[in-house]
């Protein structure tokens, strides 16, 4: 019997051979993988350059291995044309599971089922651009086949909070709540506030005895109230507070920054450029540090001016993004760093302010005090592109920044300071 794989009904995509996964993804293989690759005799093929490796050591302490990259990042298969060159020379299956897989992400949903969401550092992805996942559902079972293990389907539920858990089908009930809020015929911003206000009732509740039928009712009363205490006026919110603010653009340097082979080649000299980056994120003030070569410096103080309306794709673009990272599993558990429930929305409610801040530095950075279409869908390339998968923010210290943006009432304010 085939195991049952949810869809992401909602998102459309086919690959459009930008390359842009191939210039910014680590890509670790397996043994096997290395093998093969090392079969296909890369070395006396000239392509790869003089003395250029296929396959290098993940670390010098690891017996772990990752494709070779070039200086820029980019992968040593990647061709001039922006093709793969183990494609062209031996079929897509001769390529590593992970080039496979990208931009999908399969989940445990329940007992023996798996859902799939998709990476939003993608291009085609962010423009939901190609086919649709009915269209595509052949394709993404076979690699859903590849990727879970046949002998470990039944994976345990995601917590709901640090001290609450429930099975998985009433894990499946937050997750359709939370589905159904983003669903609401309101602005994404009012959606996203709802959804933190009443997951932050959540958090601090116990289910002991409310399961099944009485979950349902609960959570019912509470996302009335929750949208309730959501006012008309965005501005009746006060600004983040400064330690608000100073966690935040902490924060933002865990998604902005872009390692390549050759920063981590530069050892101790990357290390520091790091360090002096965050304490430039820190301070706040002058020019914002350079963390990637499409952010280039533009001063601080410059980002936290009004731009304006949003672009007109905001509403629709982050309804898409938040409902697929949801009924994806894409955001708790085994998908985000085996946080619970809770803290995983409030993690992923965090990328909302951090694109608008990205894409301001965007249009800052051209010159501009208003944002576009093409300035918000680059800056969730680069948002999305750590989120879940840095280590960064998988760390002790991150889980504690996002507790204290949620204490100091200062997640909600981020989310409207930078819409405005």
């Amino acid at each position: 019997m085939s195991l049952p794989i949810d869809l992401p009904v909602l998102q459309n995509w086919s690959c459009h051979n930008c390359g842009g996964c191939c210039r910014q993804h680590l890509v670790e293989i397996t043994a096997a993988e290395k093998d093969r690759i090392e079969k296909q005799r890369w070395a006396d093929d000239t392509a790869l350059g003089p003395g250029t490796p296929a396959v290098v050591p993940l670390s010098p302490r690891q017996k772990r291995w990752r494709l070779n990259q070039r200086p820029d990042g980019a992968c040593v298969f990647l061709d001039e044309n922006g093709l793969c060159r183990i494609h062209a020379k031996f079929g897509e299956a001769a390529k590593p599971l992970a080039c496979r897989v990208y931009p999908y992400a399969f989940h445990p949903a329940g007992k023996n089922r798996v859902t799939v969401s998709l990476r939003y550092s993608c291009p085609s992805v962010v423009g939901n651009r190609g086919a649709s996942a009915k269209e595509s559902a052949q394709e993404i079972r076979k690699i859903g086949r590849e990727v879970v293990p046949k002998k470990k389907q039944d994976y345990p539920a995601p917590r709901i909070s640090a001290h609450e858990s429930v099975g998985w089908e009433d894990v499946g009930r937050f997750v359709t709540a939370l589905d159904a809020t983003f669903d609401r015929e309101q602005p994404v911003l009012h959606n996203l506030l709802t959804a933190v206000f009443w997951m932050s009732i959540v958090d601090q509740a116990k289910f002991e005895d409310v399961r099944g039928k009485r979950l349902e009712e609960f959570l019912d009363l509470i996302i009335a109230g929750a949208a309730a205490e959501v006012p008309d006026d965005l501005g009746e919110f006060d600004p983040p507070s400064r330690m608000g603010r100073l966690q935040f653009r902490i924060r933002l340097g865990y998604y902005a920054r872009r390692d390549t082979a050759a920063m981590m080649a530069t050892g101790l000299r990357g290390r520091w450029r790091l360090l002096s980056a965050a304490l430039g994120l820190a301070r706040g003030k002058g020019q914002l540090p350079m963390l990637r070569d499409d952010l280039p410096r533009v001063p601080f103080e410059a980002l936290e001016q009004s731009f304006g309306p949003l672009p007109e794709s905001t509403d629709a673009l982050f309804a898409r993004y938040f409902r697929t990272k949801i009924t994806g599993m894409h955001f708790c558990g085994r998908a985000y760093y085996d946080r619970p429930l809770c803290e995983g929305l409030f993690s992923l409610a965090l990328v909302f302010p951090i694109t608008l801040y990205l894409a301001r530095w965007i249009a800052a950075a051209d010159g501009r005090s208003t944002l576009s279409d093409d300035d918000l869908a680059h800056a969730l390339t680069i948002a999305d592109h750590n989120h879940g998968y840095s280590e960064a923010l998988g760390s002790t210290f991150a889980t504690r920044q996002v507790r204290q943006l949620m204490t100091l009432g200062d997640l909600p304010k981020l989310c409207v300071w930078y819409a405005r």
